[in-house]
């Protein structure tokens, strides 16, 4: 697929504006150096304020709209949940049984490799249960052009959600017309299906202000979403990681918490930080532990072994 050069140059000057912010002349009556900006959203703004590295020092929001990304009406976490089956082993039966669950608990969606679209779509026909898939997973290292393909050839099998890797090492490298090119061309292909699109910056490889820079590239980039992890680079979701993104993204693209997520308490701390989307493999433990909750039965009065 190919790219506007114009497209991706301006969608780099403005991340590197924002994210080198502290570079250029402060004004003369900022304090302590720092610079703010404030966006609003339906009466909901937040507030984002980057010091003289371009790193977001403090912010918040209000509240969290219930547009796209955010949470939805259903309060159930069940709702918020891609059960996931990403395995390299994982089986044909497996993913049934995945498709059967998600049906059963109400997910949001399944989320499996590209080669099971097909499966879980005939499988999930008729029902409000998406399919999700990964693209340039789990390393993020293939070529923009590669990336494009794979995601027009999945939507062409029955995904409707996607979610991709960016290209790690060209974020800790600032190669961004690189990452620009890598997300919107992703984001353009998942778009004319009227796919959602959520970019894996992969949190636990990445220091703040990296962080900071993926975040705004897909947000500029036109992705519905910015998502934590992949869950095999040795790290996962934090409450922590959740609210930067969140403060970074603004009240109205979701965010998505994935890896490490394990039981109900988890899942709550990270919609309470800003998640408005958990991935996980536990989602009917997560599940479980939400009906236990809403029943008064403490955690540890709760059957072993729940589900996953």
């Amino acid at each position: 697929m190919s790219n506007n050069p114009i497209d991706v140059e301006k969608l780099v000057e403005i991340v590197a504006r924002e994210v080198l912010l502290a570079l250029a002349e402060q004004d003369a009556h900022a304090a302590h150096g720092e610079h703010c900006s404030e966006e609003c959203a339906e009466g909901i703004c937040v507030r984002t304020c980057f010091d003289r590295v371009g790193q977001v020092v403090s912010a918040g929001a209000t509240r969290l709209t219930s547009s796209l990304g955010g949470i939805p009406d259903d309060p159930s976490v069940a709702h918020m949940i891609d059960h996931t089956l990403l395995k390299p082993d994982a089986t044909a039966d497996q993913i049934a049984q995945l498709c059967f669950e998600a049906r059963k608990y109400g997910f949001a969606s399944v989320c499996v490799n590209p080669s099971f679209v097909k499966l879980c779509a005939d499988l999930l026909k008729g029902t409000e249960v998406k399919v999700c898939t990964v693209i340039g997973f789990p390393l993020g290292a293939s070529a923009p052009d590669v990336k494009a393909f794979e995601t027009e050839t999945a939507l062409r099998d029955g995904a409707t959600e996607i979610d991709m890797v960016i290209n790690i090492g060209a974020v800790k490298a600032r190669d961004l017309e690189l990452v620009a090119r890598d997300i919107q061309g992703v984001v353009r292909a998942g778009h004319a299906a009227g796919a959602l699109v959520k970019v894996i910056i992969e949190t636990s490889l990445l220091n703040e202000e990296e962080k900071v820079t993926a975040c705004l590239l897909a947000k500029e980039a036109g992705a519905d979403y910015v998502k934590t992890s992949t869950g095999f680079a040795g790290g996962g979701a934090t409450v922590e990681d959740v609210a930067l993104m969140r403060r970074v993204v603004g009240p109205e693209m979701g965010v998505k918490a994935s890896g490490g997520v394990k039981d109900y308490a988890d899942a709550e701390s990270l919609i309470k930080a800003g998640a408005t989307r958990i991935g996980a493999s536990a989602g009917i433990k997560i599940a479980q532990g939400e009906k236990d909750a809403r029943a008064g039965i403490p955690p540890a009065a709760a059957p072993a072994g729940g589900g996953y």
